[in-house]
């Protein structure tokens, strides 16, 4: 290979369509294949408000980032925003670091839910079916931007079909089932014990919509971005929300939480028990969801990484690109070997429970970077995306009351 130099940009080459499929790839493949089982087992019938609670706290965060990623159009995208509003080098640092850390543990908790359905297939040992997932997505993702946004675009649109399935085998089953979704999404306050197991699991929950926080850090990468982005993460947060509020509910209504409880494929099991067919095809699906999971998270940690250290913020190898692929190749095998250590120290929900949690605190922040910039009146390019100031106000809030309820219930 080449020796990278650091005169090489990032190659623009991303359009709306395949913003809102890199979304979905890690979103789906984060979120509902992985930790349906673990919501459900925790907020059982009520695991839908668990999502749907988890979707609203993420929609005002969503608005702050379309604003920001018009504002200031750089990769590293929550660390640049915190910069550009604070100015305090310690704090853009501690928010980037953070974004990084918090992508390799989803990263890592991907992975071991890729290596439980793969699993359901090869009789190997899960550290080596882990491994393996890593380093054939960290090879996609070094090939370049558009091979990899096109791999990953292929593989959500079966991960889709695959939910879809799902959704319609459930609904078949007992088609009176819908008359119990209204009461399904609303948390019951009146009983503090169900409330709390909707909140405790609201924080797995949340977990399954890292992703539309992500496709900010293919600014750079992204053709006509000030108008592209808010498309794009307005609309995978759109999609991935009913999708997720529908395959929960089926799930609850029609799947026994002790059967839930004891797998490490909870897809496959939904599809066995719904349909009475062979859960093969959905777990080839659902290797292909997590791997690309996998995948997209890392090239998003990886641009992060590389968009801080062209900021100064980091050592600036890590802001090398490769002349061959046009990608940041050392960030990216950084990342990937993180991300391996991680998957072999801890198990799947501690893993997801612990990005939630960062994540929130980071996404507190950037929606105080947004208010501080409005309240600055601070200039803006022409044409940028805006929100009301209550957007990112209430996001803030949102963020905080989420961490703090789900510190009480746990």
């Amino acid at each position: 290979m080449n020796e990278p130099t650091g005169d090489v940009e990032l190659k623009r080459s991303v359009g709306l369509f395949g913003l809102i499929l890199y979304g979905l790839g890690v979103t789906i493949g984060a979120g509902i294949y992985v930790l349906v089982g673990e919501t459900v087992v925790r907020a059982g019938q009520n695991a839908p408000a668990a999502f749907l609670l988890s979707a609203i706290v993420m929609a005002f965060t969503a608005g702050s980032f379309a604003e920001l990623s018009g504002r200031v159009p750089k990769a590293a995208g929550e660390a640049v925003y915190v910069e550009e509003a604070f100015g305090w080098p310690w704090l853009t640092i501690a928010v980037g670091l953070g974004i990084i850390f918090e992508a390799m543990i989803a990263a890592a908790a991907i992975a071991l839910g890729a290596a439980g359905y793969l699993g359901e297939l090869v009789p190997l040992p899960g550290e080596i079916l882990v491994a393996a997932v890593v380093i054939l997505m960290s090879g996609v993702a070094i090939w370049g931007i558009r091979e990899t946004v096109v791999i990953a675009g292929a593989m959500t649109l079966i991960e889709v079909v695959g939910l879809l399935i799902i959704i319609g085998a459930g609904l078949g089953r007992d088609p009176g089932v819908m008359a119990a979704l209204p009461s399904s999404v609303l948390i019951p306050m009146g009983d503090w014990a169900v409330a709390a197991g909707v909140i405790s699991a609201s924080l797995i929950a949340f977990f399954a919509y890292i992703g539309f926080d992500d496709v900010v850090n293919l600014v750079e990468e992204t053709r006509n971005p000030r108008r592209t982005m808010p498309w794009a993460i307005g609309l995978t947060l759109v999609i991935v929300t009913v999708l997720y509020v529908l395959v929960s509910f089926v799930t609850a209504q029609l799947i026994p939480v002790d059967a839930l409880e004891g797998t490490n494929a909870p897809i496959s099991l939904v599809f066995e028990q719904l349909t009475g067919l062979p859960p093969l095809a959905i777990t080839l699906v659902a290797i292909l969801a997590t791997t690309n999971g996998v995948g997209i998270v890392i090239v998003m940690a990886a641009r992060v990484a590389y968009g801080m250290a062209r900021e100064g913020r980091l050592p600036a190898w890590l802001g090398k690109v490769s002349p061959r692929t046009r990608t940041p190749v050392r960030a990216t095998v950084l990342v990937a070997a993180v991300v391996l250590g991680m998957a072999f120290a801890a198990p799947l929900d501690v893993l997801a429970e612990t990005t939630s949690e960062v994540l929130l605190a980071i996404f507190f922040l950037v929606n105080a970077a947004l208010v501080a910039l409005k309240l600055r009146k601070v200039p803006m390019a022409e044409g940028v995306f805006v929100v009301p100031l209550v957007v990112p106000v209430l996001g803030a809030l949102l963020c905080v009351m989420l961490l703090v309820a789900g510190q009480l219930a746990g």
